[in-house]
């Protein structure tokens, strides 16, 4: 038989037992609120419109600089790059995210869902978009910049580096992905609790491993892997770097290079610090039982909101890193006299 267990995202309430599914559905919105026990009293009213401030505050800023990223990107002609392409297609993953968060602030205020199931399962499956298409664009953006090292390193041209091939490979990660947020949204289903409606994951018997399954599924996919991979491949360009440094006078990479891989650097540091809290809670929800208390549910809120900001502070970081991206966006808003 069925069985409703963790709201929809994950890791949504990994410290929880899961014996019954909280009434409020606290952490049904989004990601979840790690740490959140499915059997603990709810917390204030007071708190979730707190939560549900913070994460207005995340869609508004959100939405306003990543549309400005889209629209910069495809306007100007000299952001048309390689780089830029990858940037426009994290912008895209982010922006569809904070589209739809108001419909998760709802969901938190309402502690139920009135959207029904097919609104449930396209709200679960754009935010797992937005955890994994994140990352593994990062991880493509890494590979990038070390073909660009290694290449400027041996002094060579890289002719398959192409704005097409790009398109390729960032088709290549949207089909990805799909395919591995499709168990979420097979398994993302409503469920009446109390009398009131829940968008949450409805494992088969035994629910206890399959809980297991999507969290150890999330963690290796969504983090283990992509970071490892990104780990390798920056200590490898670091490691060819240092060699040229003792072996010539010649610079590694000129000044323009250095620039994007800089962006780049910074950009991928952002990222792990708002989702490793995330998905290190994975791993204390595998091997703990913490204990319930205000502390404990403010900090998994805490965590999932920190996973939230991402989505908005990647524009901050292009304006603050990219000459040009300032200087097009400029370029666009200024207003021109009339003729």
């Amino acid at each position: 038989m069925d069985s409703a267990e963790a709201p929809p995202s994950f890791p949504s309430q990994p410290m929880a037992n899961f014996s019954e599914l909280n009434a409020s559905c606290a952490g049904c919105e989004g990601r979840g609120a790690p740490w959140r026990n499915a059997s603990a009293p709810p917390p204030l009213p007071d708190f979730y419109l707190a939560v549900s401030i913070v994460y207005s505050a995340i869609c508004a800023v959100g939405l306003t600089g990543n549309t400005a990223v889209i629209y910069v990107i495809l306007r100007a002609p000299k952001m048309k790059t390689v780089t830029n392409l990858f940037i426009l297609n994290l912008a895209i993953a982010d922006e569809l995210f904070t589209l739809v968060l108001p419909i998760n602030v709802a969901d938190l205020l309402l502690l139920q869902w009135p959207f029904g199931e097919f609104m449930c399962k396209l709200i679960i499956s754009i935010d797992q978009y937005n955890t994994f298409s994140s990352i593994y664009f990062l991880t493509v953006m890494s590979i990038d910049r070390y073909l660009v090292v290694v290449a400027t390193v041996q002094a060579r041209k890289m002719s398959y580096r192409t704005y097409r091939a790009a398109k390729v490979a960032s088709l290549s990660v949207w089909v990805l992905v799909s395919i591995i947020i499709l168990p979420f949204t097979i398994f993302a289903k409503l469920h009446q609790e109390q009398g009131r409606s829940q968008c949450v994951f409805v494992f088969p018997a035994p629910e206890s491993f399959w809980l297991k399954a999507s969290r150890l599924y999330t963690l290796i996919l969504g983090f283990v892997i992509p970071v490892s991979t990104i780990c390798v491949l920056y200590t490898a360009m670091l490691a060819k770097l240092r060699h040229m440094h003792l072996n010539s006078h010649a610079k590694a990479l000129d000044k323009a290079k250095k620039k994007v891989t800089l962006m780049v650097l910074v950009i991928l540091a952002v990222c792990l610090f708002c989702w490793t809290p995330y998905h290190l809670s994975t791993v204390v929800a595998l091997s703990t039982d913490l204990p319930q208390s205000p502390l404990i549910i403010g900090i998994s809120y805490f965590i999932t909101s920190l996973s939230y900001a991402n989505s908005c502070l990647n524009p901050f970081l292009y304006a603050f890193l990219d000459d040009n991206f300032r200087k097009s966006f400029r370029k666009l808003v200024e207003c021109r006299p009339s003729p």
